[in-house]
């Protein structure tokens, strides 16, 4: 045995010993409401970020599936060297459509996305700000990219962004970066009062709606929308395809036509790189077609949403205030996080427990997702296994949950 692998073997074990190891189930169905997993069966899945229901709908599954059969599995190369397909034309028209910008550009995930345009744009010159619980594809954008000035802002704080500005040095490009919603906690960036301060300092606002699009404004365009931010040449949206469009794989950039041909010249995530699958490009092409066809999914998750809340309120559980469709529960410990996912999911309800270093110490939480797809029984039988487990581990008394 290696040294590495001993000392690999003991970082596994000191984990099992502590209660935080995590376990990677295996599902044997397509995603949706509920999913076949192996070893335990069906089970009621709150743990997906299949916000819309769009993952296993029949018209997206046949879209990708016309489309492997039309253009095969991809170039085997990069864009460059081989090409694109029609789909992605076509997807990033769409995209840029919906998200009121002059052109997207896509990537094999909202990581690459993240991570190519923070590393493209940043130089010597360049000062990057970044919100202190912004995605960790963010963090490692900054990193790659290696700006000449960075700095953490308080979260959702722009007094403290403001603050943070005035070190920056006049003549640099500053980009001020933020999720739109944040995965962890629900809630949503402040964007007009980030506008604001960006605005006095002459800067470009880069929000990563990977949550918010499908989820968040009146017609599902993200929080961009909600805020009234939109077609605005000073903010800049990445996100995904795999949460609420599609839920495959897939992430973009969303921005000007020099900003995207930039992207496409120099990003090393796309000139070293393949490009997205077609099929994935043609599945999650019509996801955003059945989301601007259907805005009766909208109200649909959000009535789901505001259904699971007031349950597990009612029973003396106290979720993370917001306004997405993330529900998160803090318990403290990593070790009590996973084991109440696990005694979830061993009464056949799929949430996932979160802790260290996903979140700061102290802070896990089990998070709940909600679904277009759930019905009001599903939701009701969740929160009731909910109360059940809240009362095995302590978090609620059985009076808390009587009342």
């Amino acid at each position: 045995m290696t040294t590495l692998d001993a000392d690999l073997r003991a970082e596994l074990e000191e984990m099992r010993d502590a209660g935080t190891l995590k376990r990677m189930l295996v599902l044997a169905s397509p995603q949706g409401p509920t999913v076949e997993v192996e070893g335990y069966g069906e089970l009621l899945c709150l743990c997906s970020n299949d916000y819309l229901g769009l993952a296993n709908h029949p018209a997206v599954v046949a879209a990708a599936a016309e489309g492997l059969d039309r253009y095969g599995v991809g170039t085997a190369s990069v864009r460059f060297i081989c090409g694109k397909f029609a789909p992605h034309v076509e997807l990033e028209r769409d995209l840029a459509s919906f998200l009121a910008t002059e052109a997207a550009l896509t990537y094999t995930s909202c990581w690459n996305a993240n991570q190519a345009l923070i590393d493209t744009l940043a130089d010597e010159r360049t000062a990057v700000l970044s919100d202190r619980l912004n995605h960790a594809s963010i963090i490692d954008g900054v990193r790659l990219g290696r700006p000449g000035f960075k700095a953490v802002y308080e979260h959702c704080d722009p007094e403290d962004l403001e603050r943070q500005l005035a070190d920056v040095a006049p003549d640099s490009r500053v980009l001020v970066v933020t999720d739109g919603v944040f995965s962890m906690e629900g809630d949503l960036a402040p964007l007009p009062e980030l506008l604001r301060v960006a605005e006095r300092h002459g800067a470009t606002l880069i929000v990563d709606d990977s949550h918010g699009l499908g989820v968040i404004g009146a017609e599902g365009r993200g929080v961009c929308e909600y805020f009234g931010c939109l077609d605005r040449d000073d903010v800049i949206v990445t996100g995904t395809l795999g949460k609420a469009l599609g839920g495959a794989a897939g992430g973009f950039v969303a921005g000007s036509v020099a900003l995207c041909d930039v992207l496409e010249q120099r990003s090393r995530a796309q000139l070293f790189s393949n490009g997205l699958p077609p099929a994935v490009a043609c599945g999650a092409r019509r996801a955003l077609a059945e989301l601007r066809e259907n805005p009766g999914l909208l109200q649909r998750l959000r009535d789901n949403t505001a259904r699971f809340r007031r349950g597990v309120e009612a029973i003396g559980l106290r979720p993370v205030a917001g306004e997405s469709a993330i529900v998160p529960i803090v318990v403290g410990e990593t070790a009590l996080a996973i084991r109440f996912s696990e005694l979830l999911v061993e009464r056949g309800v799929y949430v996932t427990g979160f802790g260290y270093p996903v979140v700061p110490e102290g802070t896990a939480r089990v998070r709940a997702q909600l679904s277009a797809a759930l019905t009001d029984d599903q939701i009701d039988r969740a929160v009731a296994t909910f109360s059940d487990v809240a009362m095995e581990v302590g978090l609620v008394a059985p009076a808390d949950a009587a009342t």
